[in-house]
């Protein structure tokens, strides 16, 4: 067999193993964070304040006591993951994904949002996609800017500082 026709007929099946590697098993999983990926980050202030933040809360859950936000790193790369669940009872909100950049008021957000069993029983919204927080009005937290993402409900998740 000659070199051209080993490569036009290996070379089809290369390309469709290559794509099939890059493209998630799943459409709704988390971006994977791609190799050599940073957290861009323009504003130093902001980055302080999300890296120390204080808690995170979904207003039908409670804003009195804050579930936890915890920020890792992997290499340039920052890791978000927070959650807040009822006390007594089933409500939970869950984010985990990446940080992709941090500006000044604002922070963008990669990675999957679950929001179960609040305001009422058996609601359930999940969604994994780009979502942007940002401080407004002077508060002192990052709020979620996508309210009504999934069923109509006005869905507020902040993050403190």
């Amino acid at each position: 067999m000659t070199i051209p026709s080993l490569i036009s007929r290996h070379v089809p099946l290369l390309a469709g193993l290559m794509l099939a590697s890059a493209v998630p098993a799943h459409a709704d999983e988390a971006p994977a964070a791609a190799l050599g990926e940073t957290t861009r980050i323009l504003d130093q202030r902001s980055a302080d304040r999300l890296e120390q933040n204080t808690g995170l809360t979904l207003q039908w859950i409670t804003w009195d006591r804050r579930g936890v936000a915890v920020i890792n790193h992997q290499g340039d790369l920052w890791k978000l993951r927070g959650e807040q669940s009822e006390q007594g009872g089933p409500g939970k909100v869950e984010l985990d994904g990446v940080i992709s950049e941090i500006g000044q008021g604002y922070f963008t957000f990669r990675g999957t949002i679950r929001i179960t069993d609040t305001p009422d029983k058996g609601r359930v919204c999940e969604q994994t996609k780009d979502w942007h927080f940002a401080v407004t009005q002077n508060r002192p937290y990052y709020r979620l800017r996508e309210f009504e993402w999934c069923d109509g409900l006005t869905d507020y998740i902040d993050i403190y500082f």
